[in-house]
């Protein structure tokens, strides 16, 4: 495989999934690991990603707070987060995780619904500041924060979210498939996002139709789990076929 061919293969799934890890490119690519890291070193050269330890991230995984920054799929993103916003409810407490995919749905935030946030998110924290209105409250799940998600875990972030009961979670999906469910590449991500799944009534899945079918090491949740899935597709399109035939609410 020519060098070019690899690099955008890197820039893919490192605009897909936000942060993909070096382990995962050498296997996905089929070559050394000096290989993949040189062309990571490459990359962050040129300031197509940022490298980091283990892997690399995309340039806009730490910008959140930066409304001029380009979006991968923004105009898929934005449909998704329109049609998650038809799902609140005055009064509603509402679980949500970072994700870019979310971080759209902050943005779109309607007036005078008295809402109540809990987020493990720095980056999510910051923007419902930024948009929430003042009948709003919004809380910061406070704990150990992954570098590499930038969300709070570990235990007193799960002990925090068994004390609460929320109308909705929105969950930033990384990964979905059929069979291994919904999975994160971080153990400590996938523990914390398991806590939001059981302390919620409701599951929303906020995701590009480009991550289903695909999975990672660390479990979250059955994909029957999920309540309603939302993609930017119609939900009548083939390609869901599979998700509406083992029940999932579509939008």
């Amino acid at each position: 495989m020519k060098k070019t061919e690899r690099h955008q293969i890197i820039l893919d799934e490192v605009h897909l999934h936000n942060r993909v890890l070096l382990s995962d490119l050498t296997r996905t690519l089929n070559v050394s690991m000096d290989t993949v890291r040189r062309d990571l070193m490459e990359l962050d050269k040129s300031k197509h990603l940022k490298k980091v330890h283990g892997g690399a991230v995309s340039n806009g995984f730490n910008l959140h707070s930066d409304n001029t920054r380009e979006v991968y799929e923004y105009e898929n993103k934005s449909i998704i987060a329109k049609k998650g916003v038809e799902l609140l409810n005055h009064g509603d407490v509402l679980l949500i995780s970072g994700g870019s995919t979310n971080l759209e749905l902050a943005k779109l935030l309607p007036k005078k619904m008295n809402l109540t946030f809990f987020t493990p998110s720095l980056p999510m924290a910051v923007e419902l500041l930024n948009n929430a209105s003042k009948n709003d409250e919004v809380h910061l799940i406070g704990g150990k924060l992954s570098r590499g998600s930038q969300l709070a875990a570990g235990g007193s972030a799960i002990n925090l979210l068994s004390e609460i009961t929320a109308d909705i979670c929105f969950l930033g999906t990384g990964y979905m498939d059929i069979a291994k469910g919904v999975t994160e590449l971080d153990w400590e991500v996938a523990q914390m996002k398991k806590a939001m799944v059981k302390s919620s009534k409701k599951l929303v899945s906020l995701t590009i139709s480009k991550k289903l079918n695909t999975y990672n090491r660390f479990k979250v949740c059955d994909t029957m789990a999920v309540d309603t899935l939302i993609t930017e597709l119609d939900p009548n399109a083939p390609e869901l076929q599979k998700y509406r035939s083992i029940g999932l609410a579509l939008l």
